[in-house]
């Protein structure tokens, strides 16, 4: 699926801000799918080139650890 990402943010983002920006995603073209609390803190989302560029540009900031395509395994989506 084209445009499906997953965004994992650094230790010292707190759940508010990874909230702001899942609403953000929502609010602007995009869909969130899924959310991470446990082993990672982060979502899956369908986003938008733009969002893309955004979520890449703050990986420089210290406030995303990693941007990448995310992909579901044949039995099912991987996060289950």
């Amino acid at each position: 699926m084209p445009n499906k990402y997953i965004v994992v943010f650094k230790d010292d983002v707190t759940q508010e801000q990874i909230d702001e920006y899942a609403r953000n995603v929502d609010q602007n073209g995009g869909q969130v799918t899924n959310r991470y609390t446990d082993v990672l803190k982060g979502f899956a989302a369908q986003i938008t080139d733009t969002q893309l560029q955004t979520f890449q540009s703050l990986q420089g900031e210290g406030i995303i650890d990693y941007v990448g395509v995310f992909w579901a395994s044949a039995f099912g989506d991987l996060h289950r």
